[in-house]
């Protein structure tokens, strides 16, 4: 099945992204001139000029690639993984389990994220690990609906009532055959909660609940926000990290759109060889 023309881009932007996280670890020599003077505009020795404090902006957005991708991946690993297991159990399992964790799956659904995100945030205090952990909790429900439905759909078929029939374990049906058959959803599911993951943290981020040792793109908005940016027409410090986040985000969203749709073709193909 031939790559989309939506994954080639996806791959293409995402590519330009982590060769950003690449550089990022250079020496300090190779991001310009370091300069004391706020607010330089770009120039050749400073190619995307310098913020409030004389820093190169260069400089600030790619280590903030780090802190961005790592949070966007890791809270999309978090929220998979419990979405995909809520799922499975539910669709599997059935009756009262099923009806448990439907309830619990509507409870946060019903719950205002963002909201409870900058409480939990708040709370916990500005932490890398705590903003991976606010995130990945309160972000799952969604992959739980989708991979339940597929599981249900898996439990319901023929060959598993046959596994079933000669006395296969249920743990067997859900390791060799639930999993492998709900991969494909719970795949898609973690590549489109990335750029969720990655435009919350900015946001917690830009509010001020992001961790200051670990300075995100989100940081630098919160930075060029309260420290007169917009007031000294210095586009250059937010227009940059904005842009990084919009493409980053795109990119992995035309990346889990193609997944989603070739998955799709897939299981259709599937059942009508069957």
């Amino acid at each position: 099945m031939g790559t989309s023309r939506t994954e080639i881009l996806g791959f293409l932007l995402l590519s330009s992204v982590f060769l950003m996280l690449i550089f990022s670890f250079l020496p300090e020599e190779y991001f310009g001139k370091k300069s004391q003077s706020p607010y330089l505009p770009p120039s050749p020795s400073n190619p995307l000029g310098t913020n409030d404090i004389g820093e190169d902006v260069l400089k600030n957005l790619l280590i903030g690639s780090r802190a961005s991708l790592t949070i966007g991946i890791l809270s999309a690993l978090v929220a998979t993984g419990i979405g995909t297991l809520i799922g499975v159990i539910s669709g599997f399992f059935g009756g009262r389990i099923d009806e448990f964790c439907r309830s619990l799956t509507d409870l946060f659904l019903v719950i205002p994220g963002l909201p409870m995100m900058i409480v939990l945030a708040a709370y916990l205090g500005p932490s890398y690990f705590n903003v991976i952990l606010v995130i990945g909790l309160l972000w799952w429900p969604a992959t739980a609906r989708i991979v339940r439905a597929r599981a249900v759909q898996i439990a319901n078929s023929a060959f598993v009532e046959g596994l079933i029939a000669i006395g296969a374990g249920r743990g067997y049906i859900v390791i060799k055959h639930i999993l492998p058959n709900v991969y494909g959803v719970a795949l898609s599911r973690f590549v489109l909660t990335v750029p969720s993951a990655i435009i919350l943290e900015a946001g917690l981020s830009f509010i001020g609940l992001g961790d200051p040792r670990n300075p995100s793109w989100g940081t630098a908005l919160h930075f060029a926000l309260t420290r007169g940016a917009l007031l000294h027409g210095a586009w250059w410090t937010f227009i940059p990290p904005g842009l990084c986040i919009a493409i980053t985000s795109l990119a992995f969203l035309l990346i889990g759109f193609g997944i989603e749709k070739r998955y799709r073709e897939s299981v259709k193909s599937m059942e009508r060889s069957l």
